[in-house]
């Protein structure tokens, strides 16, 4: 568990900047994603629009559906000075509340880890 962060995030024990993250947030009123907009509007809306001073840029928006919950699935990209990160999320809404499973790695090891991060956050579903 991380103070104000994510429920839980799981760290590679060898690459530890590897990281599988789930945040649970509550929503104030009862919405489904679609009154949140489509897949491409849910990924500007959380990690900002493309401008020149936001790192974060939104590579790729597509939604899926299981077992009648509609899914976004968000692959962006992190321009860190430091380190550029490469991430693959996805997030549902149920019950009041917004899920976002994200799995994040650098972007040198991205091409490594991009099928089975991409596995991952799709296999994510609710068994309620």
């Amino acid at each position: 568990a991380v103070d104000n962060g994510p429920e839980v995030v799981y760290h590679d024990l060898i690459n530890s900047d590897e990281t599988l993250s789930l945040v649970i947030s509550k929503l104030d009123n009862e919405v489904d994603l679609d009154d949140l907009g489509g897949a491409d509007a849910v990924g500007e809306r959380l990690f900002g629009e493309k401008t020149k001073d936001n790192p974060i840029q939104l590579i790729d928006a597509s939604e899926r559906e299981v077992e009648n919950r509609k899914f976004y699935d968000l692959e962006y990209f992190v321009d860190l000075k430091e380190k550029s990160r490469h991430e693959y999320a996805t997030v549902v809404v149920d019950r009041g509340f917004l899920y976002t499973l994200a799995a994040s790695t650098s972007e040198q090891r991205w091409s490594k880890m991009q099928d089975i991060y991409k596995r991952v956050i799709s296999s994510f579903t609710f068994f309620i």
